[in-house]
């Protein structure tokens, strides 16, 4: 098969890891990290549109490198070919080689945040889409005190700089989650150390690639993905099954 991949950039070195080595022609086709920062709808949009631009004539499939990620793939609809789009809530079941395994971990470890190769130079602190603003923009989260105080007040000001100036204040442990293709070991250094600094509990993860594998080789078992018909669109379902495809 030949495939079109549009995949996220955090995945970026576990996605041409999988596809140097796939029996399939794979093309991909990174988007930004700072989609998730713009909100559902947008990022719909944009992912709609990056799909409307493939030549289909090419391809047996788009395959899309993503999870639900907070409802930004619902609505999703493909044209003339199929879509593929693994059954997660977010990319760390990717990570973990299924869905089971991340809710076993999660559930076991509150308080986590993960770290992986992609979210440490791909997901920290960079500009991205800068044309339209992120939801922290929005909500003031990049402000410092002196302007919040100046558009909002003190008493709303101390509020807003509390509630959105450390967003990582609920967590507790790092989690680095090794997935075999970092070149040595500056990653899970940096993610050791950043613990540390904030005094969290740090743990290194084994990664799983079977999931990213079978995402570009195929075939797609309908536990583990759900292939839209052409015509049809991505729903979210509140069920095991997490995304569900209807006909508009």
């Amino acid at each position: 098969m030949r495939l079109r991949l549009v995949s996220c950039e955090i995945f970026y070195r576990e996605m041409c890891a999988a596809v140097a080595r796939s029996p399939n022609q794979v093309d991909i086709e990174f988007l930004p990290k700072g989609l998730h920062d713009i909100g559902a709808a947008k990022m719909l949009e944009y992912l709609q549109g990056a799909l409307d631009q493939v030549d289909e004539l090419k391809y047996s499939a788009v395959v899309f490198g993503y999870a639900l990620c907070g409802t930004g793939l619902a609505g999703l609809t493909a044209r003339s070919i199929p879509i593929v789009v693994p059954r997660a809530h977010d990319c760390i079941t990717l990570f973990l080689g299924s869905k089971e395994r991340y809710i076993d971990y999660f559930q076991n470890h509150p308080g986590v945040y993960f770290k992986t190769t992609g979210w440490i130079e791909r997901g920290e602190n960079i500009a991205q889409l800068g044309a339209q603003p992120s939801i922290p923009d929005k909500l003031g989260g990049r402000r410092t005190y002196e302007e919040l105080v100046a558009k909002y007040g003190e008493e709303n000001a101390s509020y807003l700089y509390e509630e959105l100036g450390d967003y990582k204040r609920h967590y507790r442990q790092l989690t680095f989650i090794e997935m075999g293709i970092e070149p040595d070991g500056g990653f899970e250094r940096r993610t050791r150390e950043e613990a540390e600094s904030r005094g969290w509990k740090f743990e290194k993860l084994a990664g799983d690639m079977s999931l990213i594998r079978r995402m570009v080789d195929g075939p797609w078992d309908d536990r583990e993905f759900l292939v839209v018909p052409p015509g049809w669109r991505v729903v979210a379902r509140y069920d095991d099954g997490i995304i569900g495809a209807e006909k508009p």
